[in-house]
């Protein structure tokens, strides 16, 4: 199989299996429907099935910014229910939502009233009892920058609450270590093993693993830690930021690692944290990733019988009365930022006065970023009325790092443009003038290099711009935690519009 299982922005992940199927989902941070959810049979093929938070009443975004919103989600099932548990760092804390069908829907949040910290997990023991499991400030005063402890406590599932002490279990396996965070507590041969990641999200980001007889400790630290880290390899590895997994057991008792990590071109990320997958030995009675090489492959060897599954649409076309689970919002969306009913088989964006820079709900649907060589095309039907208006194509790492392929109004006449915006400047790099009621639109990404193209009539295409440069899109430039996506957008900037912009078809395929 190849790694990632899942490409682009796929962040955090956890796993879980109920009898011979395997779901998986990931943060999602400022963008909605939140948490996506996928199912597989092998492990290698996934299908995204829906999206945990796909209702306003799950999930407040408001005004949060890229890297906010919802970290680090855990899934497990549990006496014929399934829960998700994860943090809204911006607006409400920790929380579980429940399903009896991963493919939703899933209940309204129960805040975790008590639960401070981020990067809930929860444990089910063999006796019958539920745990609580998260990442907290040092109770004790916070003495570095990343001083923080995992816990654990008791949780009353049929209520919602906490019962009983807390109790800080273990803060990571290194002196001094830096955020210990996404703790997974399993049990195996009468051992409590915690699994965490540390050394924050960056080149240092690493897996160790603790173990102990009783849930509350004392926990042994496993003497080979990190299990796995790629911070040794330097830092022009192919792979890098390696850290936060989850470990699933199959039914024939083989074991595996799902964690996050970063494919970087020429030392640049765009395309995220995302999925990768490992086999796991257990040796003296602890767990060996990728046994006898111990780093994460991009081909990488697997037991369970590889099924194939039908491939992911790479072109849209909007018949449909509901949009894929793919595309995704910005914050959450408003009633009057799209339709699929105005015109059959268009997305009509209605002009917001929010647009990409801000911390509102633009009207923008778009899809992860997953290779440095890809391309994205759409039409579109748009008559601009002022030079306020704009619709086009976006690349948004961020809203103080994006790119935008538009066209709009300068004066009286209409024109396309290209503008780049980097730590929230604005500069045009192209434009041409023209005046057409269809506009074909494609962007073709060349390992970070990029070629804008646009058409009257979607045959013939002209080239605007060659080779742009497009690594300043990247964790390394902008930080954060998101990787790139790319979506049709549709703005008033700032003014009322009753204008809308018509997309007849939108187009992303890996090339």
């Amino acid at each position: 199989m190849k790694n990632p299982i899942l490409k682009g922005f796929y962040p955090d992940p956890s796993i879980c299996v109920v009898e011979d199927e395997f779901y998986i989902v990931n943060s999602t941070f400022a963008y909605f429907p939140g948490v996506p959810i996928f199912k597989s049979k092998d492990l290698v093929n996934w299908k995204q099935i829906g999206n945990v938070l796909d209702r306003n009443s799950q999930l407040n975004l408001n005004n949060v910014g890229h890297s906010q919103g919802i970290y680090a989600p855990t899934i497990r099932y549990n006496n014929g229910i399934y829960y998700l548990i994860t943090t809204n760092v911006s607006h409400g804390g920790n929380f579980i939502v429940t399903a009896k069908d991963p493919s939703g829907p899933w209940s309204d949040p129960y805040i975790i009233e008590g639960a401070e910290g981020i990067d809930p997990s929860l444990f089910f023991d063999e006796d019958g009892k539920s745990y609580y499991i998260g990442t907290r400030p040092n109770r004790d005063g916070v003495k570095y920058n990343g001083d923080w402890y995992i816990w654990v406590q008791e949780i009353d599932l049929d209520n919602m609450k906490l019962i009983g002490e807390s109790h800080d279990i273990w803060n990571g396996a290194m002196k001094n270590v830096i955020w210990p965070e996404g703790p997974h507590l399993y049990k195996k041969d009468g051992y409590y093993y915690l699994m965490i990641a540390e050394g924050g999200t960056g080149p240092d980001h690493c897996i160790t693993v603790a173990r102990s007889k009783g849930i509350y400790g004392e926990y042994e630290n496993n003497p080979k830690n990190p299990i796995i880290t790629h911070r040794h390899l330097g830092k022009d590895y192919f792979i890098k930021y390696v850290g936060h997994g989850d470990l699933v057991k199959t039914k024939d008792d083989n074991w595996f690692i799902i964690m996050l990590a970063s494919r970087q071109l020429n030392g640049y990320c765009s395309t995220g944290r995302e999925t990768f997958l490992a086999k796991v030995d257990w040796e003296d009675g602890w767990p060996i990733i990728n046994k006898g090489k111990g780093i994460l492959q991009l081909e990488q060897e697997i037991s369970t019988k590889e099924l194939k599954l039908e491939e992911k649409e790479k072109c849209y076309h909007f018949y449909g009365d509901k949009l894929d689970y793919r595309f995704l919002f910005l914050r959450n969306p408003s009633d009057n930022l799209y339709s699929l009913n105005e015109r059959k088989g268009a997305l009509r964006l209605y002009l917001k006065e929010e647009n990409l820079n801000g911390l509102g709900n633009p009207a923008y649907v778009g899809v992860r970023q997953e290779e440095y060589k890809f391309l994205v095309s759409t039409m579109i039907e748009f008559n601009p009325k002022n030079q306020y208006e704009s619709s086009g194509l976006a690349v948004i790492q961020s809203n103080t790092y994006n790119l935008r392929f538009e066209y709009s109004l300068a004066n009286t006449e209409k024109v396309l443009r290209i503008v780049s915006c980097v730590d929230g400047k604005e500069e045009t790099i192209n434009e041409v003038f023209l005046d057409s009621a269809n506009l074909a639109l494609k962007i073709i990404n060349n390992n970070q290099k990029l070629d804008f193209y646009y058409s009257t009539d979607g045959n013939k295409y002209y080239l605007l711009e060659e080779d742009f440069d497009a690594r300043y899109l990247s964790t390394e430039v902008a930080g954060g935690f998101v990787g790139c996506t790319i979506g049709m957008f549709a703005t008033s900037n700032g003014n009322k519009s009753n204008n809308y912009a018509d997309f007849l078809w939108f187009e992303y395929n890996n090339i």
